[in-house]
């Protein structure tokens, strides 16, 4: 993976240090910026500013039903729900022709809040279980689209989950936009077999069993479906225990060509990995290095797996 790769990522304006919250001031966080920023291009926006709220401003909050709340002012009442609603239409239009890679919320925003955002019912009582009008709005228009709120991101397993969906996002839409045949998709797959893996066996089988109808099934269906699934599997947390198994497999791989001491030492150390004893980026650099060094199948040679996302990032290190 290059590390010149820039990413296109839609993002909270407030995240990035902009003075645009209610109160006048800012939620800007060091941590992603310090992380993402020198492989992303941010397209900042803030909903209710953008929607003629002003700053400072009264806040606002979701009201009535969970799955088709109103936006009101706190205090006024004043109803800016049809307003909200014309905007992220229009918005969210232009922002599909942008080429996102994908979008970070303000975690618990009215408008942008992708989980447990409040919802007040008729007696003031508040329900965590809506999603801010706007964050809505892009899912329903974007719906593979990898999405995140900041304050998941200090988590240490759903920032390397984000982190990989959006750079196979991205390699996804690079595929889909080269005009691609039936083998191009069957490399893709193939390549992306023990990334899938990591990710959802069960989706692995399921992409394996519909990229066997390629030359079958008429291409722009097959490529639809394809992503559609490829994506729901990136989803998926890649958990310890699935690591393990594909740090497993490729060791497979090397079996015959390792001495047992170094079979023995490699196997120990994806153990421990397992346990939670070392990052997983330990196993795969003892694996990188015997992959370089001795002959393995073409085929691993193939695997994103091994090297997903510019080092840079550290998402494996943790």
């Amino acid at each position: 993976m290059q590390t010149s790769l820039r990413l296109r990522i839609g993002v909270s304006s407030c995240l990035l240090g902009e003075p645009v919250r209610f109160n006048g001031g800012h939620a800007r966080d060091r941590s992603l910026l310090a992380l993402l920023s020198p492989f992303v291009e941010w397209v900042p926006l803030c909903p209710e500013v953008e929607v003629g709220m002003g700053v400072p401003r009264e806040a606002v909050r979701l009201v009535g039903n969970i799955d088709s709340p109103r936006l009101v002012g706190s205090n006024s009442g004043r109803d800016w729900t049809q307003a909200m609603h014309q905007w992220a239409a229009a918005q969210v239009e232009q922002l599909a022709q942008m080429d996102l890679d994908g979008y970070i919320f303000k975690s618990r925003s009215p408008t942008c809040g992708l989980f447990r955002v409040k919802v007040y019912d008729s007696n003031g009582i508040p329900r965590n279980e809506g999603r801010g009008l706007f964050a809505q709005a892009l899912l329903q228009r974007l719906p593979l689209l990898p999405v995140e709120e900041e304050g998941r991101l200090h988590d240490p397993i759903l920032r390397e989950n984000f982190i990989d969906r959006l750079f196979a996002y991205h390699r996804l839409r690079q595929l889909l936009r080269s005009n691609p045949q039936p083998n191009d998709l069957v490399r893709f797959h193939t390549a992306h077999k023990l990334t899938l893996m990591a990710h959802s066996p069960r989706h692995l089988k399921t992409l394996g069993q519909l990229v066997s109808q390629a030359g079958s099934m008429p291409l722009p269906y097959l490529l639809q479906t394809y992503a559609q699934q490829f994506m729901e599997a990136m989803n998926m947390l890649a958990t310890r225990k699935k690591h393990a198994n594909v740090l497993f497999h490729l060791a497979g791989y090397l079996h015959k060509q390792l001495k047992p001491e170094d079979r023995a030492e490699l196997r120990l150390l994806i153990e421990d990995y397992r346990q939670g004893l070392v990052p997983l980026i330990a196993p795969i650099v003892l694996l990188r290095h015997y992959i370089r060094r001795l002959p393995v199948h073409p085929w691993v040679h193939m695997q994103v797996y091994l090297d997903p996302y510019p080092k840079e990032l550290m998402v494996r290190n943790t």
